[in-house]
């Protein structure tokens, strides 16, 4: 009798279990119903748009994506951060346009010309260096700095609704891989602590690397040689590049994803799925579209979204919070 007990009580943990809501942040809006009747349809044996796991690769932009970038992407706090500690050791600096910007807290210097300020401080403070020291770098600054504007460590600014949808995926057989405008070397060093996806499933910019031996030790050096933007045409490319496969799936947030989603969703011989996250929640976050704090336009991507069927996330109105609960 205990026996049978415990079968049944086994057998209401399993029903539960599969009853469970993939997505408990997300509100029971179109949007979600969207994502887990695409999901649903493509993972399940029989289904007329069933799609081989082999098949299963989702690509995600990170910036506005899966984690804030306003006012400023944090891989952008992060230089300004190594401008501030490495700025005694270079008194040439001072008289430096792009420094002074910064430290005036010039944003608009720094991004205006397409953002060339921007670059020079990101140049000076991401090459020239050791890759393991900049790894170091970067993995010091993740667990030591904070956003001022959502008091939090920036690894807590990342969206609590696409870490569920992260997992949702993962758990359907897909593979989630990161295809960002953002550093290649930055994001690796935290995106499988924060995201749970491996270094080796992240696309992104990135310039060249010198292969030298020092002091009997093998050393990659970060340099400027053949930099390569991850941005708008750039990502299909760099996905045939590196992936090989064409995703069936795409995630972002601006026009520089438009060409990512057009590439995976347009022509795809299987059943493909598109989403925009929309910056809507002035409140919780941050509301932007043609006019963003510092990067993320969309408008021409709103425009083919309607005309392509992707799903448009309202966040206010989509997601029932933002950000994870601090530990």
């Amino acid at each position: 009798m205990k026996h049978l007990h415990l079968v049944v009580v086994a057998a209401i943990l399993g029903i539960l279990t599969a009853h469970a809501d993939p997505l408990p942040s997300w509100n029971n809006s179109a949007s979600k119903k969207s994502i887990i009747g695409y999901v649903e349809k493509v993972s399940t044996v029989g289904s007329a748009d069933f799609v081989p796991v082999e098949a299963r690769i989702a690509t995600l932009d990170n910036d506005g994506t899966l984690w804030s970038e306003a006012p400023l992407p944090p891989q952008a706090a992060f230089a300004f951060a190594e401008v501030k500690r490495l700025l005694p050791d270079h008194p040439e600096w001072k008289d430096d346009a792009s420094i002074q910007a910064l430290l005036n807290q010039d944003v608009a210097a720094l991004t205006a010309d397409h953002g060339k300020g921007l670059l020079d401080i990101i140049a000076k403070t991401h090459t020239g260096i050791p890759v393991d020291e900049f790894d170091a770098n970067v993995a010091n600054w993740i667990a030591t700095a904070k956003c001022e504007k959502y008091d939090r460590p920036y690894n807590q600014t990342v969206y609590q609704p696409m870490l569920e949808l992260l997992v949702y995926l993962r758990d359907h057989g897909f593979e989630t891989w990161i295809v960002s405008g953002g550093g290649q070397d930055f994001m690796r060093v935290f995106v499988e602590k924060t995201y749970g996806i491996v270094p080796q499933q992240v696309i992104g910019s990135y310039a060249g690397v010198k292969f030298e031996m020092k002091d009997g030790k093998p050393t990659l050096t970060k340099t400027l040689d053949t930099v390569f933007l991850d941005d708008k045409a750039g990502k299909p490319e760099a996905i045939h590049r590196f992936i090989g496969r064409r995703p069936i799936a795409a995630f972002g947030n601006s026009d520089g994803d438009q060409a990512m989603l057009e590439y995976v969703t347009i022509g795809n011989p299987y059943p493909s799925f598109g989403l925009i996250v929309h910056h809507t929640d002035g409140e919780r976050e941050w509301a932007y579209d043609a006019k963003p704090p510092a990067s993320g336009t969309l408008v021409t991507a709103l425009v083919a979204a309607k005309e392509h069927g992707w799903t448009v996330v309202d966040m206010k109105n989509d997601w029932k919070i933002v950000f994870p609960e601090l530990p």
